[in-house]
């Protein structure tokens, strides 16, 4: 498609790679820099107290003068929950599909974004046209709708990220992907295919939605009381079978949950949600029906949906609690990492009385590529180089042996970390050195201000909590006016430790009467012997190494 010749080529991921979410890769062609995606990561469970991680921008904010676009695949928060955090720092045009735009806009409000935005709309067929490039992309099968792939068009072939996909036979209006655009592509040229790879340990093909919806309709229409459904806020497809067996098996639907209304209410007006007319009724109304005419759906992000079935489960949820004879669907898998909170969550909801049916169909049901699928897409693409992207490690290495099955060798596929360069360089496609990347931790309101030495602290109180010790010295007098007093959070509990308490009260005296002894002394001085002291008696006396934290007041 571009006649101009393009002297430099480069490919960096600068999150997604290695890890399961921060989804961000670059492509600079000549003198323009394009991003596609900009997602965030929730945190991993050594991460205490960190809301959101997102990808490190220093490389892009240090070349910012070049930046063209951002194009989004689609509208989930790992490839569009960065991006008002990236906007801060640059501006740029965003491109994106129509529901996508509207997803990454309200998820901006609610992260407070106070800048001006230049979001502009593109449907499948767009074509956009930049100094060194075009642009053009085609619709993919995935939980959301409005999910497409992106292709940058170089001198030296069509540079294809994938987004998130699938290939379902029976998809619907909204998630029917266009193949015959893909083999288009294909047969034009590709130089590089960056494909998504969660879920490419899986052999087979996934499972059909219209499969899904088929068993969510019988458990509709078998459950004797109360069908209570969990699924994820941003998982529309999965939201659009709840009310269709909703309203097959002639049943109201209350919905609760912290985000799904903003997001079902952007789905709703964009038409992308058939919902019949009395269908969805507030919680207010249920006591007007009997119990076999009442769906609950619970949505959310991460965990969100799981704690509050938790509440129920506890009968502390203010509005809906689980009774006997209620059926609970848990219609979406368990993130990495929270299959524990899960299952726990599970055994709760048995023990109030509910019947759970987390059937394999609806639980593991994936809306990414499985092994036949991702062959699919590498055929249909025909590369000649592949790069797997968005997955752990592991994942990023059994996509690359999915890749080798289908003919690729081991010298046209790159397995690449973030921050990895790689360049088009005497007609072939090579390593080319690294650049700053790595994760950035948000903590409420602040982005980049907790580190690997806070989140040690956080760990270690956590563990083994802390020691407050407090002294007044009269410095004139050389003496002690007041303490030492010993405060403990989380190492002992005091009344049941009065000895130990009142030993290392001796033991702070001792330290502190011997450098006040001294013919000059200093806080610091002080502060550092009785740290290294106390915590040397306190781990003899204990195993335990809680934080010390001396206070040393003047009068």
């Amino acid at each position: 498609m571009k006649k101009r010749k393009n002297e430099t080529i480069k490919l960096v991921p600068l999150g997604g790679v290695g890890e399961i979410g921060n989804n961000m890769n670059i492509v600079e062609v000549d003198d323009d820099i394009f991003i596609v995606d900009a997602g965030l990561m929730f945190p991993e469970n050594e991460m205490l107290g960190i809301d959101i991680v997102i990808p490190d921008f220093t490389y892009i904010i240090q070349n910012k003068e070049r930046l063209k676009a951002v194009f989004l695949t689609h509208g989930h928060e790992d490839h569009i929950g960065a991006l008002s955090y990236l906007l801060r720092q640059v501006k740029v045009p965003v491109y994106g599909t129509r529901l996508t735009i509207a997803l990454a806009k309200a998820k901006m409000k609610e992260q407070e974004f106070k800048g001006n935005a230049q979001f502009i709309e593109v449907q499948s067929d767009s074509k956009i046209t930049f100094d060194s490039v075009d642009v053009t992309f085609f619709k993919t099968n995935h939980s959301i709708p409005d999910s497409v792939g992106v292709c940058i068009h170089t001198s030296e072939g069509i540079i294809v990220h994938t987004g998130d996909f699938k290939f379902d036979q029976a998809a619907t209006e909204f998630y029917k992907p266009e193949i015959g655009k893909m083999a288009q592509i294909g047969e034009q040229g590709v130089l590089c295919l960056l494909s998504e790879s969660t879920d490419a340990e899986k052999p087979g093909y996934s499972i059909s939605e219209g499969i899904v919806s088929r068993e969510m309709g019988d458990a509709f229409y078998n459950a004797p009381g109360r069908v209570i459904v969990s699924c994820f806020a941003s998982d529309l497809i999965r939201i659009q079978h709840v009310f269709d067996a909703a309203y097959e098996s002639r049943r109201k639907v209350v919905i609760l949950g912290k985000s799904s209304q903003r997001i079902m209410d952007i789905a709703l007006n964009l038409d992308y949600l058939h919902v019949p007319e009395n269908l969805i009724i507030p919680v207010t109304e249920m006591i007007h029906y009997a119990d076999d005419e009442m769906v609950i759906l619970i949505t959310g992000t991460q965990g969100d949906f799981i704690e509050i079935l938790q509440k129920m489960a506890k009968q502390n949820n203010k509005q809906v609690n689980i009774k006997q004879g209620d059926t609970v669907l848990i219609a979406g898998s368990p993130l990495f990492g929270n299959e524990v909170f899960v299952y726990k969550t599970i055994d709760m909801l048995f023990r109030a009385g509910a019947n759970v049916l987390s059937k394999k169909v609806m639980v593991n049901n994936s809306s990414h590529a499985h092994h036949e699928e991702l062959k699919f897409m590498i055929n249909l693409m025909k590369p000649k180089y592949f790069v797997p992207v968005h997955g752990e490690f592991k994942m990023l290495k059994a996509h690359a042996k999915v890749a080798k099955e289908c003919g690729l060798t081991d010298d046209s596929i790159f397995i690449l970390d973030k921050g990895d360069v790689l360049e088009w360089k005497n007609d072939r496609l090579r390593y080319g050195g690294k650049v700053q990347s790595g994760n950035v931790l948000i903590d409420g309101s602040g982005v980049g201000d907790v580190g690997n030495i806070v989140l040690r602290d956080r760990r270690l109180l956590s563990q083994d909590g802390i020691l407050i010790v407090v002294v007044t010295l009269n410095k004139a007098d050389k003496k002690i006016s007041a303490g030492p007093e010993i405060i403990s959070r989380g190492f002992v509990y005091v009344r049941e430790s009065e000895q130990l308490m009142d030993e290392a009260t001796i033991l702070v005296r001792e330290i502190v009467e011997r450098n006040i002894g001294k013919e000059s002394f200093d806080w610091s001085s002080i502060k550092q012997d009785m740290r290294d002291e106390l915590y040397q008696f306190l781990f003899e006396k204990t195993k335990r190494r809680p934080m010390i934290l001396p206070i040393i007041m003047e009068v």
